[in-house]
């Protein structure tokens, strides 16, 4: 069953790809805490980009958001994104969000 969540998450630091951020994108963390329950990325399933036109009116479109699949190391389909422009002050330090999890896959039925 998939479950929006919506809920900021907390990147463990030191846990960065580095590759990520050589490229110029945010560096997907390997693990971080949500809820204070830990997860650890096992696998980055698949990634994109979020456009959305320049807010002073050039025609440019830039990124907004970088998403990202990962299952996690306990099972469950994480997704997660990074927002380049946090929402207001309040909001400047959280910029990598849960949006939804998936259960891990229970035992097939015989």
């Amino acid at each position: 069953m998939t479950h929006f969540i919506s809920e900021a998450i907390v990147p463990v630091p030191g846990t960065f790809d580095t590759g990520r951020m050589a490229a110029g994108e945010p560096g997907l963390p390997a693990a971080f805490t949500w809820r204070q329950r830990r997860f650890d990325v096992a696998e980055l399933l698949r990634c994109w980009k979020e456009t959305g036109p320049c807010h002073h009116g050039s025609p440019e479109q830039y990124v907004r958001k970088h998403w990202y699949e990962v299952q996690a190391a306990t099972g469950e389909t994480l997704t997660l994104y990074f927002e380049r422009q946090p929402r207001g002050k309040a909001q400047a330090k959280k910029r990598w969000w849960l949006f939804s999890l998936e259960d891990a896959a229970g035992p097939a039925n015989p």
